[in-house]
């Protein structure tokens, strides 16, 4: 949301005018960018990149320097000039014109800049938010607000506002969490932080991912998990083939700040293509678990792993997870016998979404309660009336179980169906305990309503 394409010079470009008339920051006239004095303070603002915050062009007035906070291929523009405004709600409203049921506001959070503040989560870019919101709600009520944060997890779910700012908020600690634990073996701090989510308000709910085109976010671990786990993952994300995006912090040190990466390589166990594919389908399927929306990325689907190529081609890390498939190849792909990866992720994870639209315990509003279970398993159980469905989850590399009894308290007097097995048997004739071989995922129903927990 905040920036705009940005050509070699800002001369006239298409709407994006300077135009005699209108003062920016430095009293030359000027309309939709941000200029500033190299030699300007700008310590204090918050970083997502270790590129320089200020970029050189020339335009009709000579050389200025231009705030770009991503990359200098994108410049910022001033959402003080009310003229910015209109025109974002003009590209707003002509996708939901267009039939867009979804509108992501990207990077949102840099989107205002204050000289001598941290120029992200300012109060106007609440306020914006709210005011897209309310446009929406009078215009387009079915259409989504969904914002996308890349930051700590209390400072993500600032977007819900009182419910009256973003109706869906990205989940950002979810995939580096998720991720963490099926390399540790450990749920604890996966657990840990389920446990302490506060249901979102009234109309409001969670877009559940694990991956997307730009890649994990690892700035929603602060405070989640210690230093000596956190330098852990990153090196062994290096070890499978991917990538490490910095920022610049104020003390002039970089820390990652995203890691480049397919999901799919992510989680894998090199030379073990069947590990591969089992920790990967427990990754979605936890994902898909959970109260809110499951997001599932195209190339996901697809089992697809780091494209090198792409990185080679474009210079840009980002692009390890963005491979572009023509018809043709996707053609090939999905012919009978399938790649070898396509072939074991599609039609399981498709045959699990399918199962998943079966539940009305799976609904994003369904309450969510986090279950109690030894760190290599990983639960949650989502109600909705008398359809409750508990997940269990092995994030670890053995057979691991618990007891029946952490599940339901009544669990012999029950029938007991599992969707993704496929089984079906009484409580008096099931173990006390629930196995689980490696990575296995279980989504457990009552047969009968379930009654007094």
């Amino acid at each position: 949301m905040p920036t705009a394409p940005c050509p070699n010079s800002l001369a006239p470009v298409g709407q994006y005018i300077l135009q005699p008339g209108r003062a920016g920051w430095l009293g030359f006239p000027i309309r939709y960018f941000i200029d500033v004095e190299p030699d300007t303070d700008l310590s204090d603002v918050v970083r997502p990149r270790t590129s320089p915050l200020l970029r050189s062009v020339q335009t009709p007035y000579g050389e200025r320097f231009v705030w770009a906070t991503f990359s200098h291929d994108q410049v910022d523009v001033d959402f003080r000039n009310p003229d910015v405004l209109f025109e974002y709600l003009d590209i707003l409203l002509f996708y939901v014109h267009h039939g867009a049921r979804i509108i992501r506001l990207d990077a949102i959070a840099y989107l205002w800049k204050r000289i001598g503040g941290p120029c992200i989560h300012e109060p106007e870019t609440h306020e914006l938010v709210k005011l897209l919101r309310d446009i929406l709600e009078m215009l387009a009520p079915g259409v989504i607000l969904l914002t996308e944060t890349n930051v700590p997890h209390a400072e993500n779910l600032s977007y819900f506002g009182a419910g009256n700012e973003a109706h869906m908020i990205y989940q950002f600690s979810l995939p580096p969490l998720l991720l963490h634990a099926l390399h540790s073996g450990d749920a604890s701090y996966l657990t840990s932080w389920a446990a302490g989510l506060e249901p979102p308000p009234p109309g409001c709910t969670f877009f559940n991912f694990t991956a997307c085109h730009d890649g994990i976010g690892v700035r929603p671990l602060e405070g989640l998990l210690p230093a000596a786990e956190f330098k852990g993952l990153v090196a062994a994300m290096e070890q499978r083939g991917g990538l490490v995006s910095r920022r610049s912090n104020p003390d002039g040190t970089a820390t990652p700040y995203e890691l480049n990466i397919t999901y799919f390589d992510a989680v894998g166990v090199p030379g073990d293509m069947d590990a591969y594919v089992r920790r990967f389908l427990c990754s979605q399927t936890i994902a898909m678990s959970l109260r809110g929306m499951p997001g599932i990325y195209f190339n996901s689907l697809l089992g697809a792993g780091n494209d090198l190529a792409g990185v080679e081609d474009t210079g840009r890390a980002r692009s390890i997870n963005r491979r572009k498939w023509t018809l043709a190849e996707l053609d090939a792909l999905l012919q009978e016998g399938y790649s070898d990866q396509a072939a074991a992720v599609l039609p399981e994870f498709l045959r699990r979404l399918r199962l998943r639209r079966t539940r009305d315990a799976f609904h994003p509003d369904a309450d969510q309660i986090v279950l109690d279970l030894p760190k290599g398993l990983f639960g949650v159980r989502r109600d909705a009336g008398a359809g409750s469905v508990w997940m269990v989850a092995n994030v670890s590399p053995r057979v691991v179980g618990c007891a029946m009894s952490r599940l339901h308290r009544r669990w012999k007097e029950r029938r007991w169906r599992e969707l993704i097995g496929g089984w079906e048997a009484d409580g008096e004739t099931l173990p006390s305990r629930l196995e689980l071989d490696p990575y296995q995922v279980a989504w457990l129903t009552c047969v009968e309503p379930v009654a007094e927990q």
